[in-house]
């Protein structure tokens, strides 16, 4: 029997494939989708998931969020979570751009305040914030400081000058992990970090300035700081090349370390190890190091666009209240507490391209949200809308604490480029009122709204299933690429 005949529809949103469907699984697949997101979800994808299954010490499902497509081991758009006692870590299951995420800065102004001003400040945002593939930031670390920066975060950029104390209450994970561990990143990934700390990068990052078009939770709103009306600002980047070599490095570990274990793994991309074992222990810990670099990549950059917003407009950042709503991260795999039936376990949540979605009470939240949730942050494409939601207690019922991240890719950046010209985009653009600015033509072409599905498709399945609730929705004015 195909894998796809043997998914059963166990929900208006949701999809099963049972443990059944191979002696080799140890737990069920669980897909969040439409029935259309279903018709047209990759073969590969759905495979994906049944293969995580018969990973040692999975939990309950792999799961498949609304967001899903075919990655490297994992989908993107992929959970699973394994015992802290008899589970593995797999680098596949956080993918190369470690802690690519997104932040949302508030501020008070309204569309009245910057009107005139856009085509500025996209101009100075472009100069400020370094964007493109292998592009530098502005600042020279010295000798050995980008230790400090991995095993520290956003607490080095702050205490650096980059933005404020407060900021750091409104990322997750407070922009660090302290299980960190420099001394366990290879000195290649490092030489990679050192250039890159302060800079956007390329492909699906953006720094965009928006505007809150709808409010659909007042009360949410309200905790949120979002108003109708009001100016918002989004970053989309990650780790950078520094990521992207702490998870090349260790999948070179991984693939021994399987093989040493004599575990049996039906992708040689989703190599892993035993929690305990040296190998997994070394990845955390340079994985974490890996996130603490991307949060403090982008509290540099908030602090840019703060100072880039003052030069056009001519106030303080303090007087446009610029301050952060949330930073989320959507690659990566953590240490966390989930309860099931009552019972607590300890678990390494894999999320790749999923974003976390704590529900009320958690103590990781904010204590301003934590009656409402942890905001949830769900950026669109260039030129359509991006969502902010709420976790929820479905989602730590049914996904541990996860939801989807974005739009997700249908279409290769080599496919995008034939279908579309960035002529096209732009003209699209312009006709919406969508200021861009890119690096290269190249990139906006690859990076066509066609070459992604509809984020208003994924955010309304993550909310009819109640893996994360609707709050606002904020539409782009200006938006810049690498």
């Amino acid at each position: 029997m195909k894998l796809r005949d043997a998914v059963t529809k166990v929900g208006e949103y949701t999809y099963k494939i049972p443990g059944s469907y191979n002696k080799k699984m140890r737990a069920s697949g669980k897909l969040y989708l439409d029935d259309e997101s279903f018709e047209n979800l990759e073969d590969g994808a759905l495979q994906q998931i049944a293969n995580i299954t018969q990973l040692p010490g999975i939990q309950r499902f792999a799961i498949g969020l609304p967001d899903i497509h075919f990655g490297y081991g994992f989908p993107i758009g992929g959970v699973a979570a394994f015992s802290e006692r008899n589970g593995v870590v797999s680098p596949g299951g956080v993918g190369f751009d470690i802690n690519c995420g997104v932040r949302l800065i508030r501020t008070n102004l309204t569309l009245d305040d910057v009107e005139g001003k856009l085509d500025e400040l996209v101009e100075v945002l472009f100069k400020n914030i370094p964007s493109g593939v292998g592009s530098k930031g502005k600042i020279r670390l010295k000798e050995g400081e980008i230790d400090e920066v991995l095993d520290y975060g956003a607490e080095w950029a702050v205490k650096n000058g980059y933005g404020w104390e407060e900021d750091l209450e409104y990322l997750e994970e407070n922009g660090r992990i302290k299980e960190a561990d420099s001394s366990v990143v290879s000195n290649k990934a490092k030489k990679r970090g050192i250039p890159q700390l302060g800079s956007l990068g390329s492909g699906n990052h953006f720094l965009e300035i928006q505007v809150v078009d709808e409010i659909y939770d007042e009360e949410a709103a309200e905790a949120f700081g979002l108003k109708k009306g009001m100016i918002t600002v989004m970053i989309h980047s990650g780790s950078r090349g520094c990521g992207h070599q702490v998870c090349s490095d260790y999948l070179r570990v991984m693939d021994k370390a399987y093989k040493e274990a004599k575990l049996d793994i039906p992708d040689r991309q989703l190599a892993c190890a035993p929690i305990d074992s040296k190998e997994a222990q070394n990845y955390l810990k340079a994985m974490f190091a890996a996130a603490n670099y991307a949060w403090a990549n982008r509290q540099m950059m908030t602090h840019w666009i703060r100072e880039s917003f003052e030069e056009v407009l001519g106030k303080s950042a303090k007087d446009m209240d610029m301050g952060i709503v949330y930073d989320v991260a959507h690659n990566i795999a953590k240490k966390e507490t989930h309860s099931y039936k009552g019972v607590k376990s300890d678990l390494i949540v894999h999320r790749k391209g999923a974003t976390r979605a704590f529900g009320p009470g958690r103590e990781e939240i904010p204590l301003k949200y934590r009656e409402i949730g942890q905001p949830v942050l769900i950026p669109g494409t260039m030129g359509t809308a991006s969502y902010v939601l709420k976790g929820t207690e479905i989602a730590m019922e049914e996904t541990f604490g996860s939801t989807a991240h974005g739009a997700g890719r249908v279409l290769s950046r080599t496919k995008a480029k034939k279908d579309f010209t960035s002529e096209e985009i732009e003209e699209s653009l312009n006709e919406k009122g969508i200021k861009i600015k890119a690096t290269t033509k190249n990139v906006i072409a690859e990076e066509a709204p066609g070459a992604y599905k509809d984020v208003d498709t994924v955010v309304k399945i993550s909310d009819a299933a109640g893996i994360a609730k609707l709050v606002a929705k904020v539409s782009p004015l200006a938006v810049t690429k690498g």
